[in-house]
């Protein structure tokens, strides 16, 4: 079983219990490998420093249980953020209107990466509004996706007094 599937089982049931979901799981690293566990509360309030210590409390006593690593790790707990990672399918329904950047892992018209508007998800396709034109991406053939700003908010802020 891969790393990050051992991690995620011993880690999400308790974590889902306790109000939180997993939004991404990476290891980083080889001699001293980094745990990252991005999370989000179920009830989509803000993550606060107090939830990310309680995930990091539960997850280390889990992981010191279920021991999926060779070596030494260091675990580090996070929240989304603005640039939030989108991840499963359901992220691209949920965030429908909100701007996104995906890169693929192959061509589409002699293009990999996208910055649109999500319009949703329908039968294994991302629906994306690109340069005025609503635009099916392959799901399985995402390398990358986030969230991203409209250049428009940071371009008012420069010029705000």
């Amino acid at each position: 079983m891969e790393l990050i599937t051992k991690v995620q089982n011993a880690v999400e049931p308790a974590l889902n219990d306790m109000g939180y979901d997993i939004v991404r799981i990476s290891v980083q690293g080889s001699a001293m490998q980094t745990l990252q566990i991005m999370a989000e509360r179920k009830d989509r309030q803000e993550m606060t420093l107090d939830d990310c210590s309680r995930i990091s409390h539960t997850a280390s006593a889990l992981l010191d249980i279920a021991d999926p690593f060779a070596g030494k790790w260091v675990l580090e707990v996070s929240s989304p953020g603005i640039d939030r990672p989108l991840v499963k399918a359901d992220d691209y329904t949920r965030f429908i209107g909100e701007q996104a950047k995906i890169e693929l892992n192959h061509e589409i018209n002699g293009r990999r990466r996208f910055k649109g508007t999500l319009k949703g998800f329908k039968d294994g396709f991302i629906q994306l509004d690109f340069e005025g034109k609503i635009i099916d991406l392959p799901f399985d053939d995402v390398n990358k996706a986030k969230l991203t700003f409209p250049e428009e908010i940071f371009n008012n802020k420069k010029g705000a007094k």
